[in-house]
């Protein structure tokens, strides 16, 4: 049974998964295990800046208390 979403795509010569969609000429790629793998990629990027950010402020926090303990010894 076809799929009523890919009615209006028009399948890319010389391209397995590409079609070009007739309202608005975009290229779709339907190759879902290449969707999932680039989420998955994008999700451990995000969980990497994620946790750089943190220990980007633990540092500033670090450096803040630091300059307070120099600064009171005085």
């Amino acid at each position: 049974m076809p799929h009523p979403e890919y009615d209006d795509l028009i399948p890319v010569e010389g391209h397995q998964n590409l079609y070009r969609d007739r309202n608005n000429g975009c290229i779709v790629n339907t190759d879902k295990s290449n969707y999932d793998n680039y989420m998955k990629i994008k999700r451990l990027k995000q969980n990497e800046k994620n946790e750089l950010d943190s220990i980007k402020s633990d540092i500033e926090e670090i450096k803040s208390l630091l300059k307070e303990l120099t600064n009171g010894s005085k």
